[in-house]
């Protein structure tokens, strides 16, 4: 049988029962405590008829449970599927639709969402950890009638792990499969980059349906490491959350650099000591020099690391620093990490040579299986090279533009599409500009993001009405609200006369950028 990803956890329960493998808030569970809770959660979903490749909903706040529920399902043979609690219900709604899924995780705190979420018809046939009207519900306390011992079940490591969801070009979200293998390389390849050790304590900032919390549930159990799960009260007050990182003595540090920015910013950070971080790692967007600088001063003993790698691989390069950086030059993707190979083509498939822009492809046993339920676009986010007859390489277009520098780092030169990074989520502005064309009173519509300052992005918008004098932009954000993720909505729309049309009657971004920078020059 293959090596999987929750077989960590059990060894370290036998190895080192009492060690500590999860802490949220004031609550910790150990890894003896956490492989009983999974073995009986596992037998639990078996009961529910869960079978080999079910998707399992989790719709929970940051909490243990989470992290019970993420490995108890991976012992049932099943995926996990994390919902976002903040999301619109008509968004979460649709994604289980989308995923068949019969069982999902929930917590009593979200409740005022349940008569919408699971108004019938559904494919949910079970609930765990709240009681919804119309549904077979089980308290957690149920857990105590099963057996603390692991199923008999053959899970295989190309069977399906976790699937992830992101924004769609479309405007339909896309489910990112990932399996055991490609979960499981991920962890041991990142365990041995950063040499994560038995003693080191993860700050996991990132909510279970980003896909840099993998790092903290594998990475940190592979290495019979504490994972610390921060609360969403920590995630909302940089005061508070720069407290936790001294009183847990957190060692590695992983998130998108907003949360950083947010503890600098803090009026209470030179009390701090942050002495015991050995690492602070960033990825998702970019992360300004200057910032970094001010960061290293107040964490003496830290190196930091540029993470790089959509989440369809994971992760694929990184960039180390053992010191600030001296100017303010944009920090390189740099390195490309073990067992990947990366291409740089152009825009017929052909490679590049060093110094040329082009699009960097991925091939990694971190690669994802594919776009769930949705074979047109996994095969357009694939390329296949045969260089030996019957060896099949595959690559995932990351769909960035990147060059190799003179001292092989790779540098990275913006997106081949729309797709930008808000606020560490990934958003396609098209998802965003269809939702908002679809609205009553929207003749025409254009997205697009202007920078506030501080490396910081938000989203705007230009409408011509379809009267006029006509449209409420206010109504209009109000309505987007209640459909897209709060990260997406657009902070203004302006009604205009026209938007900017090039000669081939296409929306003329480039005209619509320079107007949005003369505009606040």
């Amino acid at each position: 049988m293959s090596y999987l990803l929750f077989h960590a956890i059990d060894r370290h329960a036998a190895d080192h029962p009492d060690r500590t493998a999860f802490r949220c808030g004031k609550q910790g569970i150990t890894y003896a405590e956490l492989a009983a809770r999974t073995n009986r959660l596992a037998h639990l979903l078996i009961r529910q008829g869960i079978q080999r490749g079910d998707r399992v909903g989790i719709y929970l706040p940051r909490s243990l449970e989470a992290a019970v529920a993420v490995h108890g399902i991976l012992k049932a043979g099943a995926a996990y599927v994390p919902l976002d609690p903040d999301a619109p219900v008509a968004r979460t709604r649709a994604l289980i639709e989308d995923c068949g899924i019969k069982v999902v995780f929930v917590s009593p705190a979200l409740r005022r969402n349940f008569s919408a979420l699971f108004a019938a018809p559904h494919p949910v046939t079970c609930v765990v950890g709240g009681e919804v009207d119309g549904i077979s519900s089980l308290p957690w306390k149920a857990l105590g009638d099963f057996p603390d011992t692991p199923p008999d079940l053959r899970v295989l490591g190309d069977d399906l792990a976790y699937v992830m969801y992101t924004s769609g070009s479309t405007g339909a979200p896309k489910g990112i499969m990932h399996t055991h293998a490609s979960g499981l390389a991920y962890a041991r390849l990142s365990r041995d980059l950063y040499g994560v050790r038995p003693d080191d304590v993860i700050g996991n900032h990132c909510a279970l349906h980003y896909d840099i919390s993998t790092f903290g549930y594998f990475t940190g159990p592979l290495a019979g490491a504490t994972t610390v799960i921060v609360t969403d009260a920590h995630t909302k007050f940089p005061t508070s959350l720069l407290q936790l990182v001294e009183q847990e003595g957190i060692t590695i540090w992983y998130s998108v650099p907003l949360a950083l920015l947010q503890m600098l910013r803090s009026p209470t950070l030179a009390e701090r000591d942050l002495s015991a971080l050995r690492w602070v790692l960033f990825g998702g967007e970019v992360f300004a020099p200057r910032h970094l600088r001010t960061l290293m001063e107040h964490a003496p003993n830290a190196r930091a690391s540029n993470v790089y790698g959509p989440a369809e691989v994971n992760q694929c390069t990184y960039y180390h620093l053992d010191a600030a950086p001296e100017n303010d030059d944009p920090l390189p993707l740099g390195h490309v990490w073990k067992d990947t190979e990366t291409l740089i083509l152009d825009a017929v498939d052909g490679e590049v040579a060093d110094g040329e822009i082009g699009e960097l492809l991925v091939r990694s046993a971190t690669r994802m299986r594919g776009y769930w339920n949705r074979p047109d676009l996994t095969a357009r986010g694939f390329y296949y090279r045969q260089r030996i007859p019957g060896n099949r390489e595959t690559f995932y277009r990351t769909g960035d533009l990147v060059y190799r520098d003179a001292d092989g780092l790779l540098q990275f030169m913006g997106r081949k599409d729309r797709q930008v990074k808000i606020r560490g989520h990934r958003v396609e502005l098209e998802e965003v500009e269809a939702a908002l064309a679809a609205q009553p009173g929207v003749g025409e519509a254009a997205v697009y993001v202007r920078e506030t300052g501080d490396n910081e992005k938000i989203i705007e918008a230009m409408v011509v009405a379809e009267t006029a004098g006509g449209g409420d932009p206010r109504r209009w954000i109000d309505a987007l609200a209640d459909q897209l993720p709060p990260h997406t909505v657009p902070a203004r729309i302006a009604l205009v006369d026209a938007i900017p049309r090039n000669d081939a009657g296409k929306i003329d971004r480039l005209a619509i950028r320079a107007a949005v920078s003369k505009s606040i020059a």
